[in-house]
């Protein structure tokens, strides 16, 4: 997902581009205040640290180690903590659809090598037995003492983990911003504030975001109003790799440990909070097309997914977001 190039009003613009969470991040502020460079580089320094707690490519990160714990007390720092339990929450929210302890089977489809990570063939001798996640998450949480018992399967926080990056992204820019309009974007996650950049004599316009194919090639599926909004992207064209001899990707099933195989190629969803936005993609995803748009229309999702075979659906409460859409050609 990307902020569609449009012509731009003769407002200043500051821009800012880093690479943190194994994606490339944007940030935007249309008309910047005094002070608009600080809170940019306060933006990259929330993504650094919710990488560093949240990260399960490093043995030392807050999350391994409370993943190392299991069932024992283990102290982790605040972005961590608040990603353990907004996870836990999204579990319960979803009734189990939303699941984190996907972490073994991730590991098991040979997906362990973070940024560095290109889709590839994976040797057959590290694909390991993968299982259905059937007992319930029941994690532990010492507010007052920073300490989790994250429980004996461990937790893969990656896609809630940039949710809240973005999130805390956009809140530091909002309150430096004094009135500027504002966007953060990760890899496919994005939140924004303000009029947006689109304007022509004085007609104030939306940011404007592309829902790119989940097939390839430069067409975008479609374009949304994503003005105040926050919209996340989960897909597998990027993530997808071979692993004895059978393509597999990142989305996982917990309720059968596998690549989820629901006939959706790809799943946008737009809220007001880029966590939970980032959570109900993976949900309808996994839910896939036979349930999407009951699932969509029961929780009052904004949501637009593309199916394998390239049709773009849009649930009732995304259908006043969206400027145009085309079916995809695979």
């Amino acid at each position: 997902m990307t902020p569609v190039a449009e012509r731009t009003s003769s407002a200043a613009e500051l821009q800012h581009s880093f690479r943190a969470m194994a994606s490339p991040v944007n940030v935007r502020i249309i008309d910047p205040a005094a002070g608009a460079g600080e809170a940019v580089a306060a933006v990259e320094q929330c993504f650094r640290n919710v990488e560093r707690e949240c990260t399960r490519f490093d043995p030392e990160s807050d999350l391994m180690r409370a993943n190392a714990a299991g069932e024992e007390w283990a102290e982790v720092g605040p972005h961590c903590f608040q990603a353990i339990t907004s996870a836990y929450d999204a579990y319960r929210a979803s009734e189990g659809a939303f699941d984190p302890r996907v972490y073994s089977a991730l590991v098991a489809l040979g997906y362990s090598e973070g940024d560095t990570f290109t889709a590839g063939p994976v040797s057959v001798g590290t694909v390991g037995a993968r299982a259905a996640i059937r007992e319930e998450w029941a994690p532990a949480f010492d507010r007052e003492g920073g300490r989790v018992q994250v429980g004996s399967l461990p937790l893969d926080l990656g896609g809630i983990g940039k949710g809240l990056a973005v999130r805390g992204g956009r809140e530091i820019l909002l309150a430096a911003s004094a009135g500027s309009a504002v966007l953060v974007e990760a890899g496919g996650d994005l939140a924004t504030a303000g009029y947006g950049p689109h304007r022509e004599a004085g007609e104030v316009r939306a940011w404007r975001v592309a829902v790119e194919s989940p097939f390839g090639g430069s067409g975008s599926a479609a374009v949304l109003d994503a003005s105040d909004a926050a919209v996340a992207t989960s897909s597998v064209r990027l993530r997808s790799w071979k692993a004895q001899g059978r393509d597999v990707h990142h989305l996982i099933d917990p309720r059968t440990g596998e690549p989820s195989d629901g006939g959706i190629a790809s799943v946008t969803v737009l809220a007001h909070d880029p966590a939970w936005a980032e959570v109900w993609t993976k949900v309808l995803f996994i839910e896939g097309r036979a349930r999407a748009a009951q699932f969509a229309e029961e929780h009052g999702l904004a949501a637009l997914w593309i199916d394998v075979d390239g049709v773009v659906h849009v649930s009732g409460a995304m259908a006043p977001r969206v400027l145009w859409k085309v079916p995809c050609v695979q």
